[in-house]
């Protein structure tokens, strides 16, 4: 048994282009972020996508809605476990030293395993990691075979799958670019992060 999942960043979207910390669950895809949604659907087509899980946020929900109505897929389910890392007090600041902190804790999380780390009074990183884990394996026993997209964020996707697939340095000061899918495997026992798309190998 095995199920393939092509993860992708959702497109770009206010927050991203404001700088704006957190989870911001009603930041929108700008007009650029369409665009990438409906090139992603292209890249996808011939995937045999079944079906479409996205993060509860409205960035995330309009890349999955472009991408599906572009494969004529009917459903996209949202999972609350995938939306992005909640930063508590400090959730929409855009000055830099709430940027350089964030990059602090996810560096913490992903290159140093230290997951007590969180931002302000903001998540730590077992929280973090723990529902992107359980989102993923609840959807690998939805799927015990077959191809899935999911899109998520830039934070909890990366954290989620380093915990996963023991990523760590080697996909720091790589994020996640907008739109663009990427495979994940699980094989019934464990899974496998097979390519990092801003790595200049896998491209």
């Amino acid at each position: 048994m095995s199920i393939r999942v092509l993860c992708l960043r959702h497109a770009e979207s206010e927050n991203v282009v404001a700088g704006a910390a957190g989870a911001l669950p009603l930041a929108e895809l700008t007009s650029k972020g369409r665009e990438q949604a409906a090139e992603a659907a292209e890249l996808l087509r011939e995937e045999g996508i079944t079906r479409i899980y996205a993060s509860t946020a409205l960035r995330a929900r309009q890349t999955a809605e472009i991408i599906a109505n572009a494969l004529g897929l009917a459903e996209v389910v949202f999972l609350q476990g995938l939306v992005e890392l909640g930063v508590g007090r400090l959730e929409g600041a855009t000055d830099p030293a709430t940027r350089a902190r964030t990059a602090e804790v996810l560096r913490a999380w992903i290159v140093n395993g230290r997951l007590d780390e969180a931002v302000a009074d903001g998540e730590d990183g077992h929280a973090v990691t723990a529902r992107v884990v359980a989102a993923l394996a609840s959807i690998a026993a939805t799927h015990p075979k077959g191809t899935v997209a999911v899109v998520g964020h830039v934070g909890s996707l990366t954290a989620g799958l380093s915990a996963l697939c023991g990523l760590g340095e080697r996909v720091w000061g790589a994020p996640l670019p907008h739109a663009v899918p990427f495979p994940i495997e699980w094989d019934g026992q464990s899974w496998r992060c097979l390519s990092w798309p801003s790595l200049t190998q896998d491209r």
